[in-house]
């Protein structure tokens, strides 16, 4: 049954929204937004563009991470006055690498009422379909911005066995890519959606290098990308003790990095791996 404006009363409620198609909101987020008197929105723009669209007229209220912890007070005091509030992210589920933490640990710590309305999701959307192993996954959301935060960041996961899921920018896919390779190794496998659930909607398979390779295409990149990584072995004692001991035997014939190298091509490993490994 859905709720009027007076049983939603003093409630946050979390709603999830389409990442492209619009015929991806439930039935049970619209009947929400338009209970609610309040919406909290990362773009009250791209928000009023689907209010209108679900013909819905809402006083709305930007927050988002420039702006959160300005916002909290006001929108518990709204909260506390019982007034029911929506909050939404620009697209999918909230709080998924997009703000919100703040609005709701607040309403938490006030015992006011959260419930969360379910819906799409760009991290679980790729997940389902990139043909890796999704009964255990490790969400990393993006990768620092900064070159060597991101090298040390990827070395840290080089030995995650788990299946990676993170997002990244357009503009920072190719190095992110190249680094990955560097510490994965060329031919751990991966995938790379973009576009989901829109008209060009992609998703391309293979090893890091293929997709590296694969940069671009007919079709220009916008917006986030979302990367799915394989998990690597897990290697034993027995494997790192030779790993070791091989690089201690290339490192007597040749510099440091040279014996990193060739270790790890020998080995199969990533360089960084290699490098974690001799330097612990």
């Amino acid at each position: 049954m859905t709720k009027s404006s007076s049983e939603s009363a003093g409630t946050l409620y979390i709603v999830a929204t389409p990442i492209g198609n619009l015929g991806d909101l439930s039935p049970r987020a619209r009947d929400v937004l338009g209970a609610v008197a309040l919406i909290a929105a990362e773009d009250t723009r791209r928000a009023g563009k689907l209010l209108t669209h679900l013909g819905l007229d809402k006083e709305l209220v930007s927050l988002h991470e420039h702006n959160e912890e300005a916002r909290v007070s006001r929108l518990v005091a709204e909260l506390e006055r019982g007034r029911a509030v929506a909050l939404v992210s620009d697209a999918g589920t909230p709080l998924i690498s997009d703000p919100g933490l703040r609005l709701v640990r607040a309403a938490i710590g006030a015992r006011l009422t959260v419930v969360g309305v379910p819906g799409p999701s760009a991290l679980t959307l790729a997940l389902s379909v990139a043909g890796l192993p999704t009964d255990r996954f490790v969400f990393e959301g993006f990768l620092p911005r900064r070159a060597g935060q991101r090298r040390a960041r990827l070395a840290e996961l080089a030995r995650e066995t788990r299946t990676l899921v993170l997002f990244e920018s357009v503009h920072r896919i190719e190095a992110a890519l190249a680094d990955m390779i560097g510490a994965f190794g060329a031919g751990r496998p991966a995938v790379r959606a973009r576009e989901l659930t829109k008209q060009h909607e992609q998703g391309v398979r293979g090893s890091l290098a293929e997709l590296e390779a694969a940069q671009g295409g007919e079709v220009p990149l916008r917006g986030e990308l979302v990367i799915i990584v394989g998990g690597g072995q897990a290697p034993g004692a027995a494997d790192d003790a030779e790993t070791i001991r091989l690089y201690e035997l290339l490192a007597a014939e040749l510099p440091p990095a040279k014996a990193v190298a060739l270790c790890a091509k020998i080995s199969g490993r990533s360089r960084n791996a290699v490098y974690a490994l001799t330097r612990a």
